[in-house]
């Protein structure tokens, strides 16, 4: 049952809600909260274009995607980032003790991703190719590599116009997965406010290690296994949590809600509890919309909406 059901009927229907004003809305929270499922609802029900969604997943992908097929790009990696397929990550200007030591530890498996003799004793590895097998391993990267590709993807979306001329700062945005480092957040804020956009809110969305363990267990990735299940959670703990501390200190209690990311939804078939997936989903949209000063009743309407598209799109 959805948790805004209980409303009494209302003679008015609000069919359309946008956020007021320019800036970011930050999504953070432990692995397989469901971060992207939640950036997309908030999309569809707050009316921001899918393009201004930011995921640093996404961005990652879209950086290795880009640089192999678009030559211009992978030239501006190279000159104004200093992110080429042709340095080496153990003689560029990341390289350190710490950094060489992880990238040996894992070049076998990178050799055998790219279809390499593991066993070759001469083996090495790009800094394009290192961000790529780190992306699809879930790996950490170097902080300077996701500072400069997150600031770049904002500066352009602010530099592009909406269909109707709109000036890309004048309209929300929201960041999904970063920061993940106190670093990085207080790389973020110095810089959005170096650009003077404003965060509108930071929604920390919150499960057990035990939940993101059983939601991971139904994806079946090959990374998911319990190690590396038990290494994100403890980073979780002991690098993102500390992230959104510092930003409760730099931008103000108000602006962070703890989001409880699981709020299941079940049904009745047969004698039977069943799952229902898009409604638990709906269930934590309700509550983001709420901690962003969205009225109950017109959280009603926008989830109810939800609802009537889904089912329209699923006949």
């Amino acid at each position: 049952m959805s948790r805004t059901s209980y409303l009494p009927p209302s003679l008015v229907r609000v069919e359309k809600i946008a956020l007021s004003g320019p800036g970011v809305v930050i999504l953070t929270g432990p692995s397989s909260c469901g971060k992207g499922e939640v950036a997309h609802a908030l999309c569809e029900t707050l009316s921001i274009d899918p393009e201004r969604h930011l995921s640093m997943g996404g961005i990652l992908r879209n950086t290795v995607e880009r640089s192999k097929n678009d030559s211009n790009y992978a030239k501006l990696l190279d000159e104004k980032y200093s992110l080429s397929r042709h340095v080496s990550m153990f003689d560029c200007i990341d390289t350190s003790n710490e950094l060489t030591e992880k990238v040996q530890r894992y070049l076998p498996e990178l050799q055998k991703h790219f279809g390499r003799d593991p066993e070759d004793k001469n083996a090495d590895a790009s800094q394009l190719e290192w961000l790529e097998f780190c992306t699809v391993r879930g790996l950490l990267i170097p902080n300077r590599w996701t500072q400069d590709l997150i600031s770049a993807e904002i500066d352009t979306i602010l530099q592009t116009k909406n269909e109707d001329g709109t000036d890309g700062y004048n309209l929300p945005f929201i960041l999904d997965g970063y920061p993940r480092t106190v670093a990085a957040a207080e790389h973020l804020l110095n810089y959005l406010n170096s650009v003077n956009v404003p965060v509108l809110k930071v929604l920390h969305l919150s499960i057990s290690k035990a939940e993101m363990s059983a939601r991971a267990g139904k994806r079946g990735r090959e990374d998911d296994h319990e190690e590396a299940l038990r290494s994100r959670f403890e980073f979780y703990v002991e690098n993102v949590q500390p992230s959104v501390d510092y930003m409760k200190t730099e931008l103000g209690g108000a602006a962070i809600s703890l989001i409880d990311a699981h709020q299941p939804s079940f049904v009745e078939e047969n004698g039977e509890r069943k799952f229902q997936l898009q409604d638990s989903i709906d269930n934590v949209v309700s509550t983001s919309l709420r901690a962003l000063g969205v009225p109950r009743v017109i959280v009603r309407d926008m989830i109810e909406a939800r609802t009537a598209k889904r089912n329209s799109n699923e006949q």
